[in-house]
């Protein structure tokens, strides 16, 4: 997949984080011809955020800025598998978004038309429609939260997440990256009020640009040049049932309920849902926060109350106010690159992020892209607020 090298003194990048992010700028670095990289990560790669991620695809977003951000990644996964030469495994089974409320109805639909009006495949679908799609979805009327529509995003779909990771980590090494496990960052060093390399315990790195991509551990590395983060992390859990026969065949959300559901290729159910209420860095997983997500997938699928849950698990997700990436530079910090604030949906929005932010280094200019997702956003007031196109990750 990618060879051991010894770490040498210096490179063009060094970019903290093997994760689905970091390999993804590594990738599209080497691509627009910067190919001395070094991707370092304290643990193996892939085994952060991008180990514990759902994989849920999708770009029915809700602000200008968002959408065709997320609109983008999504092409690029579409056309991903042929590009590394590695089967992603991306299937493309639709994504329903539940109604429950006049309410929520009302938000549904406000989507739907800016995802036209933007380009992106989203329409309302009623109680018969959402039937066809999925037979065993419970709606009878009278309950608590009955369903009443849904934004139906055809393109949606799910990827397995680890072979994104090797795919990408091995297309980055074939481009002349080097990725090194089990290296963890201690230290970024500055002189002059720019930043010149990293600290390892196998020594000093210097970099013409150090990136950090590095999701719920964002504020500790950027606390290493003492800068304060908008972001707090948060615990995200899922769990997974046992085996079933195939019965689902698109990925389902409620932001009324705060659960997202879809079955696997080989027929566990995925459950998860918002994150949880309180910050910390812990990733053990609470039988509160599975009780929670298995009643709330039973008021959609009762029958699954019959069903074993094989494993659940927990992840670290980094939240900023207006639930939208950070990316870019810093100002006064020159030599240090953001790519952070990912929350729960980072993992969808991996391929354009690298290659965004592969664009900025190599060319110095900042992608039009991205350019509403600048740290900078914060302190002048320009936030982009897409809580509500996360409504079943927001906080609650």
């Amino acid at each position: 997949m990618w060879e051991k090298r010894p770490l040498k003194g210096r490179y063009d990048v060094v970019i903290i984080g093997a994760g689905v992010h970091g390999l993804s700028t590594a990738y599209y670095l080497g691509r627009m011809g910067v190919d001395s990289v070094a991707v370092l990560d304290k643990g193996y790669v892939g085994g952060g955020a991008s180990a514990r991620t759902t994989a849920i695809i999708r770009a029915n977003y809700l602000t200008p800025q968002g959408v065709p951000f997320f609109r983008e990644s999504l092409k690029l996964y579409e056309g991903l598998a042929a590009e590394l030469d590695f089967n992603t495994l991306f299937s493309q089974m639709g994504r329903l978004d539940l109604g429950h409320t006049d309410s929520s109805i009302y938000g549904l639909r406000q989507r739907a038309e800016i995802n036209r009006l933007l380009g992106v495949d989203s329409r309302m679908v009623g109680p018969r429609e959402i039937r066809e799609l999925i037979p065993c979805i419970d709606l009878r009327v009278g309950k608590t939260l009955p369903i009443i529509g849904a934004l139906y995003h055809p393109p949606g779909g799910v990827v397995r997440h680890d072979a994104v990771v090797w795919g990408f980590g091995r297309a980055a090494a074939r481009g002349g990256a080097e990725i090194h496990p089990f290296t963890e960052v201690t230290a970024i060093t500055r002189s002059n009020g720019r930043v010149t390399g990293v600290e390892t315990p196998r020594g000093r790195v210097e970099a013409g640009t150090v990136v950090s991509a590095t999701a719920g551990w964002s504020s500790v590395i950027a606390r290493m040049i003492d800068l304060d983060l908008p972001i707090v992390t948060h615990p995200l859990q899922a769990f997974v049932t046992e085996p079933l026969k195939p019965f689902m065949h698109a990925t389902i959300s409620s932001a009324d309920l705060h659960v997202y559901v879809y079955q696997t290729d080989r027929g566990e159910v995925v459950i998860g849902g918002g994150v949880d209420p309180y910050p910390t860095y812990s990733q053990r997983s609470t039988l509160q926060t599975l009780e929670s997500l298995a009643a709330h997938a039973l008021e959609m699928f009762p029958f699954l109350g019959r069903a074993k849950a094989l494993r659940q698990w927990a992840g670290l997700c980094d939240m900023t106010p207006d639930y939208a990436p950070v990316m870019g530079r810093v100002d006064g910090l020159d030599g240090f690159v953001l790519t952070a604030g990912w929350g729960t949906w980072g993992f969808k929005a991996a391929p354009v992020a690298g290659r965004s932010i592969a664009e900025l280094i190599a060319t110095g200019r900042t992608p039009e892209l991205i350019e509403p997702f600048g740290l900078s956003r914060f302190r002048e007031g320009r936030l982009v607020n897409e809580r509500a196109a996360a409504p079943a990750a927001a906080i609650h």
